[in-house]
Order: C-alpha cells, then sequence, then structure tokens
C-alpha cells in the first residue's frame, strides 16, 4: 500500500503573484487547483447525474456529513464502497464536518465542550455530534479529504464569542486527530477568527502546529460583507503554509473565485451555482441573467455563446425561459449545468492566466467586463494581492 505522503502529494507548478496552480494527488486521482468543487449535499449535485458532473470538468465533489449521517446513514454508503461506490463518481471527495449545518440550526443545537446536541430537521430527534463522531462518519464516508469538527460563529458575533469558539475548534481539532485511523483519507484543519485579523492570528498560532496535509479558511461567507470578507482572505491565505492546499469554505460566487485565486487560495465549493440553476438564474461574464424576465421569451441566443456546456450548445435562452415557465424540471437542470460549467471554464482560464504569466492583467479585465466597469475596491485589492 502506498505510503501516506505518496497518497496526498501537492505540488505547486506554477505562480504569478499569490496566485498559483498545483497538482494535488488523493487516492481517488489527482486534480489541479485553483479548482472549484460543486456541492452533492446528500450524495448528488442537485438534478445532475455524475457522469454530467464529470463531463464538465469537475474534479472533486463536496458531500455534507450532516445530511449523509441522517440520511440514509454513514453504514449504508460504507457498504457501497463509501461515497465514490454510493454515487457512482469515480473522482475524489471532500467531506465536510457538520460543524456549518450545526451553527445554521441556531435554537436547534445545543453546544458544550464534547460536542454538539442538535434536532434532527427531518424528525425532531436528537441527535449529537462530536468530533470522534464526525471522524467516524467521515470514514464511513470514505472521503478523500476530511474536515475537522469546527463551531462556526455567525455573523454578526460578540469578538468574546468568537474567540471561545476558535478556542474549542482547536481542542476538537486535536480530538479529530486523535480518533482519525485510517491512511488513506487526509484531515484538514480550520482556521478560526471572523473578520478580525487578531482573533485570525491567534487561530493560525494554535491551528498551524499541528501541521496537516491542508488548511481551510473558515468562518466566512456566513453575512459579512465581501469588503470585509477579503481582508480576512487574505490575512489568513498569506500565513498558510506555502507548500500545502488551501480551501476557502462555502465560496462561490464568479467574483469570489477570482479574487480568492489572487490571494493564493486553491479550493473552493459553494451551493451558488445549482441554487442560482433552480431558481432560474445564469451565470456569465456579464453577470447573472435571469430567465424569468419577459426579455428573454423571445431570445434566440445561447445563454453563453462562449460556453461548451449542453445547453449552450444545443438551446436558446427563449427556450430555457419557456421551460422555466411551463415548470419543466429540465429548466433548473440544463441551468445548473451551465453554471457549474460556468465556474469550471472561469476557474480554467485562471489557471492559463497563472501559467501565462498574465493573471492580474487578465482578472482586471475579466472583471471590468463582469461589473461594467465600476470594479469594487475590496476586489482590486485582492486582485494586486493587497490585505
Amino acid at each position: 500500500m502506498p505510503q501516506y505522503k505518496d497518497m496526498f502529494e501537492f505540488e505547486i507548478q506554477s505562480r504569478d503573484g499569490r496566485a498559483r496552480v498545483a497538482r494535488f494527488v488523493t487516492p481517488h486521482g489527482s486534480v489541479t487547483t485553483p479548482m472549484f468543487m460543486p456541492v452533492g449535499t446528500q450524495g448528488s449535485v442537485k438534478g445532475l447525474s455524475a457522469q454530467e458532473v464529470q463531463e464538465i470538468g469537475s474534479q472533486m465533489i463536496l458531500g455534507n456529513t450532516y445530511h449523509l449521517l441522517l440520511r440514509p446513514g454513514p453504514e449504508l454508503v460504507a457498504a457501497h464502497g463509501g461515497l465514490t461506490g454510493f454515487t457512482a463518481y469515480p473522482g475524489p471527495f471532500l467531506t465536510d464536518s457538520g460543524g456549518f449545518q450545526v451553527m445554521s440550526l441556531g435554537h436547534m443545537r445545543k453546544i458544550t465542550e464534547d460536542g454538539v446536541v442538535f434536532k434532527s430537521h427531518l424528525d425532531g430527534s436528537a441527535v449529537s455530534l462530536t468530533p470522534e463522531r464526525s471522524i467516524e462518519v467521515q470514514q464511513l464516508l470514505g472521503a478523500d479529504v476530511m474536515m475537522a469538527f469546527d463551531e462556526c460563529p455567525p455573523f454578526p458575533a460578540e469578538l468574546s464569542y468568537i474567540k471561545q469558539s476558535q478556542d474549542r475548534t482547536v481542542r476538537w481539532l486535536e480530538r479529530c486527530l486523535k480518533a482519525k485511523t485510517r491512511d488513506d483519507q487526509a484531515l484538514f484543519a480550520i482556521v478560526q477568527g471572523g473578520i478580525h485579523p487578531e482573533l485570525r492570528q491567534q487561530s493560525l498560532d494554535a491551528t498551524l502546529p499541528f501541521a496537516t496535509p491542508g488548511f481551510a479558511i473558515g468562518g466566512l461567507a456566513v453575512g459579512e460583507s465581501k469588503a470585509e470578507m477579503f481582508p480576512a482572505v487574505a490575512f489568513t491565505a498569506a500565513r498558510l503554509p506555502e507548500n500545502k492546499p488551501r480551501y476557502l469554505m462555502g465560496v462561490g460566487h464568479p467574483e469570489d473565485l477570482v479574487a480568492g485565486i489572487a490571494l493564493g487560495v486553491d479550493m473552493f465549493d459553494c451551493v451558488y451555482p445549482t441554487r442560482t440553476g433552480r431558481f432560474g438564474y445564469a451565470l456569465t461574464d456579464e453577470g447573472r441573467l435571469n430567465l424569468n424576465n419577459a426579455k428573454f421569451r423571445a431570445d434566440l441566443t445561447p445563454l453563453d455563446a462562449a460556453c461548451d456546456c449542453y445547453a449552450c450548445r444545443h438551446h436558446t435562452r427563449a427556450y430555457l425561459s419557456h421551460l422555466l415557465r411551463a415548470e419543466e424540471m429540465l429548466a433548473p437542470r440544463l441551468l445548473s449545468l451551465h453554471n457549474l460549467r460556468y465556474l469550471h471554464r472561469l476557474v480554467e482560464k485562471a489557471r492559463v492566466a497563472i501559467l501565462d504569466g498574465n493573471f492580474q492583467e487578465w482578472a482586471t479585465e475579466w472583471a471590468t467586463v463582469y461589473f461594467k466597469g465600476q470594479i469594487p475596491d475590496w476586489f482590486a485589492r485582492a486582485v494586486r494581492g493587497e490585505e
């Protein structure tokens, strides 16, 4: 059996400023970063088959520990050989720890030093999730990359509460590492601290000594503005190890990907492309199109003439607008497919720009079109690699 270090290699192939292109090797295949990971919350990317997800360029899928714990149960997934066998998606998986969903439950959960007790959103039954149980579930799910169980504070939150929760997250990380028994799964630690540099630094100081195979930037995209979020991303990413993957959790708007890549982030995930697709929105370089609008009813052009997805190659905006009004299930499927392909194409173009050594110029040109000439200061600073 290969040694652990051979199963999880991370090799930087090119740099341009803080942006970088790298190869990340996992037991279920190697991926090229920066990359966007579609979210397969309950064992599927909503509305799409594993084959479709693979064909549009997806390299790694995110599975949700909280939802798969409740239904169908991790033991059943393990009986299929893990998420790869359960879903028929042959590439690598990353599983979150359940911490974010626990945060979002609000009044339905109670956090203690031991872990979290919450009410199932399915039947109201009491469920306990501890660092040890989170790792046990993720090992049964068989993901290539597991996330440490963390407490993600909401926004806004008192500094004292953020400090308390990030200290607890470090203690939980230690318990996660002790509970981990499989060598074919990498466990990533999560850096917290909200939007506060001093708390981010404290979290970094406490977390980096654990020397996990990768590190995630957590506690963001929970309600703060982008002008507040990206200085925190810049601060944290600059202080993470250069030779390990960096994962910005729960972030996936097009402008967020470009800004995050500029700051040295390697991995992203978000439900945004599929969720907006289900509501009738299509992502393009010129912004988000609302196919529910009447102006698209007779539009004979494709969603995006430059896109190579099935929807853009075969259908018009008018047809997709018709499907939405008719409430045909094909509409959200095609729009979700397009939106995911759009984000994959976006990071592919970013990788090419990094390899060519003109990432900043490419990002600025893209943003000029996307923001219609009004590039926000937070984005411009990120592209320049500034904190």
